[in-house]
């Protein structure tokens, strides 16, 4: 039997991210969510190492690998759009779960449950989910940071609206990586090889 699911997700690739936004870069749901895992990867050992976190760092890092896989289906939707109120925002998390349960069911049945895992969450691992959350965002405000490193004023709000976001989240992994490696990305390359 034939088999999608792999296929389908390598189109990753081909879906752009920040569609109403002018972009020196432009970045798609593959780049965006290599990133987010070892963002995601990074708060998991910061918990571990530093908080005394209990989160697997590795399995936070293949949830956030495929966090946002599910756009293959429904494609990235504006975040204007997507949180316009409650209606829209619900409906639309429905159609996640439909286009996840549509990839899942692109895999051979002795498989599916280990990937359930990476698409749907469990009660016991709300934290590990919740550092993904996290990374999606960080890794929002790096691009944010990034364009305006680069001359563009286009991302200025949303960079002030996801540092809120961040700090909101009160979890003391995102605090500490925002201290202590956020910094970096406003050097340049010579500054970080220096």
């Amino acid at each position: 039997m034939d088999s999608n699911f792999f296929a389908m997700i390598s189109r990753m690739k081909y879906i752009e991210r920040w569609a109403l936004m002018r972009n020196s870069q432009p970045e798609n749901i593959s780049e965006h969510s290599l990133e987010v895992s070892m963002l995601a990867h990074g708060l998991a050992v910061i918990g571990k190492k530093r908080l005394g976190g209990k989160v697997n760092p590795e399995k936070t890092a293949l949830i956030a690998l495929y966090h946002d896989s599910t756009e293959i289906i429904t494609g990235d939707m504006p975040t204007p759009i997507k949180y316009f109120n409650q209606e829209i925002q619900e409906a639309f998390k429905e159609i996640e779960v439909l286009a996840a349960k549509r990839l899942l069911d692109m895999l051979p049945i002795d498989l599916r449950e280990e990937y359930e895992a990476l698409f749907f969450p469990r009660e016991e691992e709300e934290h590990m989910w919740k550092l993904v959350k996290a990374a999606d965002k960080l890794s929002a405000l790096i691009k944010c940071i990034q364009e305006e490193k680069a001359g563009n004023t286009e991302f200025a709000s949303a960079k002030r609206i996801l540092t809120e976001t961040l700090l909101k989240m009160n979890l003391e992994e995102v605090n500490i990586f925002m201290e202590e490696f956020l910094p970096a990305y406003y050097k340049t390359l010579d500054e970080l090889n220096s």
